[in-house]
């Protein structure tokens, strides 16, 4: 025990499911405690990462998942899913790598084909959303999900403005590439679409002390739509959550009383190992002045004998 010490973990990365002892990073728009510094994930990668587990039981026999606009982090939590077929889509308007080019508006699937549909920030680009939530309708099975994540506003309804031009965009939608902000009224959208949805947010699937945990947003939203025309209560924070908020906060109040202990512990060890230094260094000191002593005698025993 030198006195160097590795520090407690600072959270768990449920992307690439690693306890993290480092500093997670600022994300891309500077907030604090954003990307994963070992895996790169956003707070939507991890939470995304929660919901599959959570949605665990009916992603069982997946025939075909498809993904929107696919991300590197995503990507890789959606590639440990058991499903037969795995497709990616994109329009085609950055470099990442698809399976095929598409509109969402124009998926080439088959009506009823896809057990599983992910589509994060990606409405908020398409002017005719509408024929966009239709066509997730059309394309997922009886028993298909598909996972949406927009930005949104509470209290308003939607703005948008499609033939605004990039720097009006970009200041009335936050980028130039936005063509609205969506609000209140999008699940009705979803509904008139075809599809029946809950909202989810983390504290109320997970419970607020997970929520610092596993570094995500509180304020973030996923919807879950199933094909319907139903609107179910919306999982927000204060509600009564999925039944994984009490386990979650059990578990980590002991995780924080084994941290304290374990703290604890190491403060106790630092002083033992201060003390086991001093004592060194003392007897190092005596053993030194007996050294000087024993060479003092010695000299003067052999003066002693020349006498």
């Amino acid at each position: 025990m030198n006195g160097a010490r590795q520090h407690l973990p600072k959270g768990y990365c449920a992307a690439c499911g690693s306890m993290v002892g480092r500093q997670f990073r600022p994300g891309p728009d500077g907030r604090p405690d954003a990307v994963c510094p070992r895996c790169g994930s956003l707070e939507r990668h991890r939470f995304l990462s929660l919901l599959l587990g959570v949605l665990a039981p009916e992603l069982r026999d997946l025939d075909t998942v498809v993904e929107i606009a696919p991300s590197r982090q995503s990507t890789v939590l959606l590639d440990r899913l058991e499903c037969r077929r795995r497709v990616t889509f994109d329009a085609g308007y950055d470099a990442r790598t698809v399976d095929a080019l598409a509109s969402l508006t124009a998926l080439p699937l088959r009506d009823d084909s896809v057990d599983l549909l992910v589509c994060y920030h990606v409405l908020e680009h398409v002017p005719d959303d509408g024929t966009a939530m239709r066509e997730i309708a059309r394309v997922l099975s009886p028993r298909g999900i598909a996972l949406l994540e927009v930005p949104i506003k509470g209290g308003v309804a939607t703005e948008e403005d499609p033939a605004a031009s990039p720097e009006e965009r970009a200041r009335r939608f936050g980028q130039r590439d936005h063509v609205r902000w969506y609000g209140d009224d999008f699940d009705a959208r979803l509904c008139d679409a075809g599809l029946a949805s809950v909202r989810v947010t983390p504290p109320a699937l997970v419970g607020e002390s997970a929520v610092r945990w596993f570094r995500l947003m509180p304020h973030e939203v996923v919807w879950v739509a199933h094909p319907g025309r139903e609107t179910a209560s919306p999982m927000l924070a204060g509600g009564t959550g999925s039944g994984l908020t009490a386990a979650f906060d059990a578990v980590l109040a002991d995780l924080a009383k084994a941290q304290d202990r374990l703290a604890r512990s190491r403060a106790r060890a630092d002083r033992l190992a201060a003390e086991r230094d001093a004592l060194r260094v003392r007897l190092s000191e005596l053993s030194a002045r007996q050294r000087a002593l024993e060479r003092g005698l010695l000299t003067r025993l052999r003066r002693a004998a020349r006498l």
